[in-house]
């Protein structure tokens, strides 16, 4: 635990960037365990036991777990009453700065337009920050890079809501078939569906991304669905980084906000196998602690 201000923040946010980038979370390396273990497919077994051994190593040695350091996102719940509020973004931009020296991060904040790079992953809106403001006066965050890889097969289908759950089903086998070994299976698949594309997607991302590898939804028609999904991703047969197996998919979550009567979006957001997250606390002292569990 550590004390401060607005240093203290930036410390602790750039904590989360490098834990995040460099352990893996404990839920993925347990479900990459258990793919290891239900796999017969020799080829598919020495590609997930190359992820496991890469995943020891980073950790052992404090190093990325890819070369891909991704997009830099922060998802943060933020107390009404927490002192720093107005300084959230400034911090943020500030811990990924150090971070992209201290872990180091590949440059990766690209200018769509003119194609320069800042070479400290900041740009315009970027990190990403998505805010929740709720009770309290302490700042709870998680810091998620998100890699290219992953991100290129995301789908979004707008479906007639007469044909819902078909083409839900159908979104979800064609993406993870059309995406083939690009996200570097196994992967987290998040489905979101909700009332417009970008609220479907938001959905998806937090699906994929946020939840714990094996964690079911709270409503058990969702949960019967990941079930369902889970199983039928899983018989494409795709496997570790594509080479065929058991485990194409280490989970399937799904998430939905109500829908318009006259529309039904589906997203579908992948993750790579090394999905990589990191969550903390921090109080309106500056003291902070992590709360995600890694290797």
């Amino acid at each position: 635990m550590h004390s401060g201000g607005y240093e203290a923040l930036v410390g602790f946010l750039e904590e989360l960037v490098r834990v995040a980038t460099t352990r893996l979370p404990l839920d993925v390396y347990r479900g990459l365990e258990a793919a290891l273990e239900a796999e017969t497919e020799p080829l598919a077994r020495a590609q997930l036991e190359a992820m496991l051994r890469n995943a020891r190593l980073a950790a052992e040695r404090g190093a990325p777990i890819c070369q891909d350091t991704g997009t830099p996102f922060f998802y943060m719940r933020v107390g009404a009453d927490y002192p720093l509020r107005d300084r959230l973004r400034e911090a943020a931009r500030e811990a990924v700065r150090r971070a992209t020296a201290s872990v180091p991060l590949r440059p990766n904040a690209v200018d769509p337009l003119g194609g320069g790079n800042t070479g400290d992953n900041t740009g315009r809106h970027i990190p990403w920050l998505e805010v929740e403001v709720v009770e309290g006066d302490a700042l709870e965050a998680t810091y998620v890079p998100k890699g290219g890889g992953s991100e290129a097969p995301t789908r979004l289908v707008m479906a007639l809501p007469l044909e819902a759950e078909k083409r839900l089903y159908e979104a979800v086998i064609n993406a993870v078939a059309e995406a083939g070994p690009k996200p570097c299976p196994p992967f987290v698949v998040g489905v979101g569906i909700g009332p417009t594309g970008d609220v479907a997607l938001n959905l998806a991302k937090k699906a994929a991304l946020l939840r714990p590898i094996g964690q079911r939804h709270s409503d058990p028609r969702v949960a019967e669905l990941e079930e369902k999904l889970l199983q039928a991703v899983n018989e494409l047969g795709l496997g570790p980084q594509g080479f065929g197996g058991r485990t194409t998919a280490l989970d399937v979550h799904v998430d939905y906000a109500h829908r318009h009567p006259a529309t039904y979006a589906v997203g579908v957001v992948f993750s790579c196998w090394a999905l990589r997250r990191a969550t903390g606390v921090i109080g309106p002292d500056g003291s902070w602690r992590l709360t995600s569990r890694h290797i």
